[in-house]
């Protein structure tokens, strides 16, 4: 009785999958074909630890390429400056970061992470950094609206960030 008990729950489970696997398969993303994306940003943020900079503002551009209709790499650059307490001179550098971006919710919902480095490029600052950044956000066809915690390995500081861009298909 338990071994026929556990082929009808197997049999059962196996077919539940295979209705959920097919209409997943069939569902399709109506904000990004597969394809190439170009989007502007503008950036603000305020430090995330000790306070080393008063807050930080920023531009980039990032392109971005479909692998499926959910999954997209993302190449992103541009400038950002800290505005640097007590008489300091602001840092401003280059961001350079690629990264991997994933639909999560409702095709418009998605999570994103950024590995890179920053290039300092103002006020005689010699001192380049790794940074990381993992992000989630909300996009539709041509408006992008995202949240990251942005972390310099080298500035001794982190950053949360929002980031309000216009994207387009290329």
């Amino acid at each position: 009785m338990k071994i026929k008990a556990l082929l009808v729950l197997a049999i059962s489970i196996f077919s539940a999958s295979n209705v959920s696997a097919q209409e997943t398969a069939e569902t399709k993303a109506t904000n990004y074909d597969q394809s190439f994306r170009l989007g502007f940003g503008l950036n603000g943020g305020v430090p995330a630890n000790d306070y080393v900079y008063d807050y930080s503002l920023g531009a980039d551009v990032r392109l971005q390429y479909d692998l499926t209709k959910r999954t997209s790499l993302v190449l992103t650059t541009g400038f950002t400056n800290l505005f640097i307490q007590n008489d300091v001179k602001d840092l401003g550098f280059i961001p350079v970061k690629v990264g991997f971006k994933a639909f999560v919710w409702e095709d418009q919902f998605y999570v994103l992470g950024e590995l890179g480095g920053g290039f300092a490029v103002t006020n005689d600052y010699k001192q380049d950094t790794y940074l990381w950044a993992p992000g989630i956000g909300y996009a539709n066809k041509n408006f992008d609206l995202s949240l990251r915690y942005e972390s310099y390995t080298e500035y001794d500081t982190d950053q949360i960030a929002l980031r309000l861009a216009y994207g387009f298909e290329l």
